[in-house]
């Protein structure tokens, strides 16, 4: 039986724990991508200070917040990974597959360590609860819709969905009703488009997108073929990037930024591409992404989803045409977007 002073002590810890909690509740709930990390965070933090008093409770706790892991080992996918696992996400390995394509995981060692898994679709779904997805570039980014669909809609759903995603040039909106999860593509092939998104559409809007992916290159290159004025078109998409970082009624959005592919140039399918998208077109343009301020480890606002790594490592064979790459490519981009999620939500409670 629990003594007076053990109840004393609950309702103390009570009132100290859940009188901030409810606080700290309700501005996350405003942002519900970091809603699930803080819930588990806030109710692992309160199972630690009523230990004393009620042993079982971590545990029990621990119990019902983390889900299997996605091989069906007893951690979590949400286990939590901390921000110096960040620069392992993009080392995946790559084999040939039973069916004759390839495919990717991370090394034993490395998941192990740091936490990182493919996650299923509920457990993805659960992440993105009650979420708003955009994703704006060109065709690459639109694979990535893609991928994400075919992850979190059932496969007929997903299938059905692919002719109004891949309709030419147009946006695209999706819905997973069940879990409120809204999914955007925006069209938006040049520099300019992002920037006139982000300052004329987003930053006046009364709400940002929780999660949101930015890529473009592959038109400037093969219409403009300048990587300097490709370079300054990037620093005013980073300006406007900042301009949602500043103060606002709601947290900020998490920020990605894709990559370009490898370009395997003899695949291409027009002279025009042919002439204008190599290898040496590429690496200036990449450099003109890493000086202008826009990725996270210069100071800037988007992490990088290095697309062109993955494509190196999956080889050409994965490409369709030279430029677009097939869905296991996009597959690992995905997961290594949804890994950086669960450790960002977790550095911002």
């Amino acid at each position: 039986m629990v003594s007076a002073a053990a109840q004393a002590g609950v309702v103390a810890a009570c009132v100290v724990l859940f009188v901030p909690m409810g606080l700290a509740g309700w501005h996350l709930s405003r942002n519900k991508v970091l809603f699930f990390s803080g819930a588990l965070f806030i109710s692992l933090a309160v199972g630690v200070h009523l230990s004393p008093y009620l042993p079982s409770l971590p545990h029990l706790l621990a119990a019902s917040f983390f889900l299997p892991h996605p091989g069906g080992a007893a951690s979590s996918a949400y286990s939590s990974a901390s921000s110096s696992c960040v620069p392992f996400l993009h080392r995946v390995s790559w084999s040939d597959s039973a069916g004759g394509g390839r495919t990717w995981a991370w090394p034993p060692s490395l998941a192990s360590t740091c936490g990182f898994a493919r996650l299923s679709r509920d457990e993805a779904s659960l992440l993105l609860n009650s979420s708003w997805v955009m994703v704006a570039g060109d065709s690459q980014a639109r694979l990535l819709v893609l991928a994400l669909l075919r992850l979190l809609l059932d496969p007929a759903a997903a299938a059905a969905a692919e002719p109004d995603l891949f309709r030419r040039h147009s946006d695209y909106r999706a819905a997973v009703p069940a879990r409120g999860i809204s999914v955007d593509f925006v069209w938006a092939p040049f520099e300019s488009n992002l920037t006139r998104l982000l300052r004329e559409d987003l930053r006046l809007a009364p709400r940002v997108p929780d999660v949101l992916v930015l890529g473009s290159g592959l038109w400037h290159m093969l219409h403009v073929t300048d990587a300097a004025s490709y370079g300054d078109a990037l620093a005013s998409v980073t300006d406007a990037a900042n301009s949602l970082r500043s103060p606002l009624p709601v947290p900020p959005p998490h920020m990605f930024w894709l990559g370009l592919p490898r370009l395997v140039n003899h695949m291409l399918n027009t002279e025009a591409k042919r002439a204008h998208m190599n290898d040496t077109m590429l690496r200036a343009y990449d450099r003109e992404v890493g000086r202008r301020g826009l990725l996270r480890g210069n100071g800037g606002p988007c992490m990088l989803l290095d697309v062109g790594k993955l494509t190196q490592g999956c080889g050409q064979q994965c490409a369709a045409d030279g430029m677009h790459y097939n869905g296991e490519v996009f597959d690992a981009v995905l997961h290594i977007m949804l890994n950086a999620l669960v450790i960002e939500s977790q550095q911002r409670i």
